[in-house]
C-alpha cells in the first residue's frame, strides 16, 4: 500500500533523525558528471548549485541530459563496469528505487549530509537524497476551459477533443492517472491503458518534454493536460495562461532527488553536490524558480507563494507516494506499451 505524508512527519522534519558527521571526506575537487532531464531542470542545478557553489570550489561540473528512461539504461549497461560515466544521477522515486532494488546506485551515507536532520522523515529514502516535491494537477486555459475541472475524467470530456495534451517523458504517471479514471489504482495501472486508447482516439497529442507541452499551452494548441502542481506555477509565473485545480482523486506525490551510482568516479564531488542541492539558498532558488516544494524545513518562503505551491490545509494527511514495488516489476512492460501502442 501507498504511504502518505502526515502532518507528524512535517512536524518531525526539524528533529534529529541521523547522526552528525562523524568524519569529513577529502576535499572535494575535480570532474563531476551529473545525469539530469535536461531543459528547466537542468538550468535550476547550473543556476543554484554548480555556478555558485561547485565550481567557485574547485568541481568542474558537466551535466549529461537525457530522458530518466536513456539513464537507466545507461547505468544498468555500466553496473559491472569499475567506474561508469555519471556521478550523480537525477531521478523519479520510482526510477531509484529501481535502479536501487538492481544494485545499481549506493545506499546514502547519512552520516555525509550535514543537513539529514532537516529532511521531512517520510521524503527521505536510502537510496535518494530529496531535491524536490509536488502533487499532480489538473492544467488548463480557462478561456478555452470554461468550466472548472474537478476530476481528472474531465480530460475525455468530447468538447476538449484534439485539445488535450500527454507528455512523452511523464509516461508512467500518465497511465497512471488514466487508470484512477477506469477503476485502477496506485498498484494495478492495466485499466489505464484501455482509457488512454479512447483519448488516442480523441485526437490528444504527445509532446516530448515538459518545455514542448509549456508551449502547446502558450500558443493555444494544448487546452487542458495533468501536470506536477509545481510546473503549473512555474509556467503561470512565465505568463502562460492558464489556472490548476487539485482534482477529486486525490493528492498524488512527485518526488525527485539525486542518487549516487556505485561506480562514481567522483564520490567525493558527488556527496558535495547532493549537500549543497539542500542548503537553504539553493532550495529558495528551486522554490523560486520551479515551484516545487522544498523537501527540507527552514526554507522561508513568502506566505502567499507558499500557499501557490503547497496543498490546501489539511491535505498534508492525504498525501500519497506511488506504489514503487509495483513499478518496478511493470515498469519496462508499461513503457514498452505506451511506446509501440499508444504512439504508434
Amino acid at each position: 500500500m501507498a504511504a502518505s505524508i502526515t502532518r507528524r512527519h512535517f512536524a518531525l522534519g526539524a528533529t534529529a533523525i541521523a547522526t552528525a558527521p562523524t568524519s569529513a571526506r577529502a576535499q572535494a575537487r575535480g570532474r563531476l558528471v551529473v545525469g539530469t532531464w535536461g531543459g528547466d531542470s537542468q538550468k535550476v542545478l547550473e543556476d543554484y548549485v554548480a555556478a555558485p557553489h561547485l565550481r567557485p570550489a574547485g568541481i568542474d561540473t558537466v551535466f549529461d541530459a537525457a530522458p530518466a528512461t536513456s539513464r537507466k539504461v545507461k547505468l544498468l549497461a555500466e553496473r559491472a563496469l569499475p567506474r561508469g560515466s555519471l556521478d550523480v544521477a537525477g531521478f523519479t522515486d520510482a526510477d531509484a528505487y529501481l535502479l536501487w532494488k538492481n544494485g545499481v546506485v549506493e545506499d546514502i551515507d547519512y552520516s555525509q549530509i550535514k543537513s539529514a536532520d532537516r529532511i521531512i522523515p517520510s521524503l527521505r529514502k536510502p537510496y535518494m537524497i530529496p531535491q524536490f516535491f509536488s502533487t499532480r494537477v489538473i492544467i488548463y486555459n480557462p478561456q478555452k476551459v470554461t468550466e472548472t475541472p474537478t476530476s481528472f475524467a474531465d480530460l475525455w470530456n468530447p468538447k476538449y477533443a484534439g485539445r488535450v495534451g500527454l507528455i512523452d517523458i511523464q509516461y508512467l504517471p500518465t497511465i497512471e492517472t488514466a487508470a484512477f479514471v477506469n477503476g485502477g489504482s496506485q498498484s494495478n495501472f492495466e485499466p489505464g491503458k484501455e482509457k488512454l486508447l479512447e483519448l488516442k482516439k480523441m485526437g490528444m497529442k504527445v509532446y516530448p518534454t515538459n518545455e514542448a507541452m509549456a508551449q502547446a499551452l502558450q500558443s493555444g494548441e494544448c487546452w487542458i493536460c495533468f501536470m506536477w502542481q509545481a510546473r503549473a506555477v512555474m509556467w503561470q509565473n512565465a505568463g502562460i495562461p492558464i489556472k490548476f485545480v487539485f482534482p477529486k482523486e486525490g493528492y498524488y506525490l512527485y518526488l525527485a532527488g539525486f542518487t549516487i551510482p556505485k561506480n562514481a568516479r567522483n564520490k567525493n564531488a558527488a556527496y558535495q553536490f547532493l549537500n549543497t542541492s539542500l542548503q537553504t539558498d539553493t532550495q529558495t532558488g528551486f522554490a523560486n524558480s520551479f515551484g516545487f516544494n522544498p523537501p527540507v524545513t527552514g526554507v522561508d518562503l513568502p506566505s502567499d507563494y507558499q500557499a501557490r505551491i503547497g496543498v490546501p490545509p489539511g491535505a498534508e494527511d492525504k498525501l500519497q507516494f506511488q506504489d514503487n514495488e509495483y513499478i518496478l516489476a511493470n515498469d519496462a512492460q508499461l513503457k514498452d506499451w505506451w511506446d509501440k501502442v499508444l504512439k504508434a
